[in-house]
């Protein structure tokens, strides 16, 4: 029956058609060999959903032979849109984009102006390169945690500069391969939560992701979380006026 209402619940926002992008991140504490697995898999599930998505690659630096989010910053009069990209979805490099973000007061209306064509704008950084503009939003960025005991530590330095200096609260999403589901859940996930709420006051409550099972609930896991981030991300209006003049 659950896994009725999310498929239902992916239809609807199938049906939806936001009219406007909606921004969500997934930030990035040294665990790639699962954040990117993820990234590919949370893309596919807006894409299912009949979502356009642009991946903003935190991760990597523009320059004049790989141009990205910062030359898009310095020519606000162009638009861009999924036809620049043979993919399903486009990843495009904005480390220097992003610096410019969080160092240049702005609102996120004009990444709304530049991206107005998509429907999901999703961020992939280190925490510290989340810009200031979606200090206390309704954003919850995604931290991914797996069974390693250097990934709840991580994890939990993530969660702390999130709280304390961005004022957000983020997603929790525990990979737990199959065969010790268990142990992950009482242990890297029942650490990490009990240094947040003894340290930091906050219990983040985790969805469970079931790597690598064969009978499609991984599926149904990550369309759950696709669905949650949607619900706790940020619309980018596009306020051309605001940003042109």
């Amino acid at each position: 029956m659950l896994d009725a209402d999310v498929h239902q619940a992916c239809g609807l926002w199938g049906l939806a058609s936001p009219t406007v992008p909606r921004l969500v991140a997934v930030v990035s504490h040294g665990q790639r060999q699962i954040e990117l697995p993820m990234l590919w898999s949370l893309c596919s599930a807006w894409d299912s959903m009949g979502l356009s998505v642009l991946v903003l690659d935190g991760m990597t630096p523009e320059t004049n032979d790989n141009p990205g989010l910062l030359q898009l910053l310095n020519n606000l009069h162009l638009h861009f849109d999924q036809d620049n990209f043979s993919e399903l979805w486009g990843v495009m490099p904005a480390t220097l984009g992003l610096e410019f973000l969080s160092n240049n007061p702005t609102t996120y209306d004009m990444l709304g102006h530049i991206f107005g064509n998509y429907g999901v704008v999703l961020i992939y950084t280190h925490a510290t390169l989340l810009p200031q503009m979606f200090r206390d939003t309704s954003l919850s960025p995604l931290v991914l945690l797996t069974s390693q005991t250097s990934s709840s530590i991580s994890a939990y330095r993530v969660i702390k500069h999130l709280l304390l200096y961005e004022r957000l609260r983020p997603t929790v999403a525990n990979i737990a391969l199959m065969s010790n589901v268990d142990t992950v859940m009482n242990s890297s996930l029942h650490h990490l939560q009990h240094c947040t709420q003894t340290f930091l006051g906050f219990h983040p409550d985790a969805l469970t992701i079931r790597a690598a099972r064969q009978d499609g609930r991984t599926e149904d896991d990550i369309q759950r979380l696709a669905l949650q981030l949607l619900e706790n991300s940020v619309e980018l209006h596009d306020d051309e006026a605001g940003v042109l003049h």
